[in-house]
């Protein structure tokens, strides 16, 4: 382009008397003038296009942040909403009957997938966690003294988190999955405890086990055995492979 830029340049010094050359080599000098001005899209890469089905609804009925923050880092889309059920009701008739803690998780997940509504062929993925600790079951504190009683019991030892997961289409169950990570809460002081709580405050007051690991909860673990994500509150590689089996992910 340089080349004819001065050779369009030089032949407008010497025939300026030629009109008919004279206009289309200064329309040539002016439109290589401004071409460096233009962007360079040489660099630009074309988005790919999701792993996602495009025609694939996904509606998960939790109001979970952690939840959430899971699909959409695996690059999944969906409409979330929240499942107005008792759970309070559903666990004590479940302990009733004298179910595990797993089957109980499950039916606060199916809960709560059949009490939101999706639109026709739409998946609801409902999701819930139980924890368990030689045989006890532990339920969300309602105080924080009720959150001091509950760590100071699970302090030094083992527990386990069944986390359950149901999927449903058209309001029929597709899929249901129990993940069971256990989490070895360490000796930590009373010092330590009552900083926590104060640092935590009533936040810790809507998670089963009293903690949130993406924050300060992290501190009162010495070591965890199981999925991250299933901790999290949703076992994301046993979904995903569920999303397979259903041809709302590619193979």
């Amino acid at each position: 382009m340089s080349t004819v830029l001065g050779t369009a340049q030089n032949c407008l010094e010497y025939c300026p008397h030629v009109p008919q050359y004279s206009n289309v080599l200064k329309f040539m000098f002016h439109f290589g003038s401004t071409e460096r001005a233009m962007p360079d899209d040489s660099n630009l890469v074309l988005k790919p296009p999701p792993l996602q089905a495009e025609s694939s609804a996904i509606v998960l009925a939790s109001r979970s942040s952690a939840r959430r923050r899971l699909l959409e880092s695996a690059g999944v889309r969906a409409d979330y909403r929240s499942a107005d059920v008792d759970e309070h009701a559903i666990r004590e008739h479940a302990r009733a009957r004298g179910m595990a803690p797993g089957q109980t998780a499950l039916e606060l997940a199916r809960a709560k997938a059949r009490a939101v509504s999706a639109d026709s062929g739409a998946i609801v993925i409902g999701a819930d966690q139980m924890l368990s600790c030689d045989g006890a079951w532990f339920d969300k504190p309602e105080s924080m003294d009720r959150a001091r009683q509950q760590l100071r019991m699970l302090r030094g030892r083992p527990h386990v988190l069944h986390t359950a997961v149901v999927m449903l289409r058209d309001g029929i169950e597709i899929w249901r999955h129990v993940a069971c990570p256990v989490l070895h809460m360490r000796a930590f002081s009373d010092s330590f405890l009552e900083r926590y709580l104060a640092i935590e405050g009533d936040a810790i007051l809507s998670c089963v086990g009293c903690y949130r690991l993406e924050g300060m909860g992290i501190h009162l673990f010495s070591r965890m055995e199981g999925e991250h994500s299933a901790i999290m509150g949703l076992p994301l590689l046993a979904v995903l492979q569920a999303f397979r089996a259903q041809h709302i992910i590619l193979q």
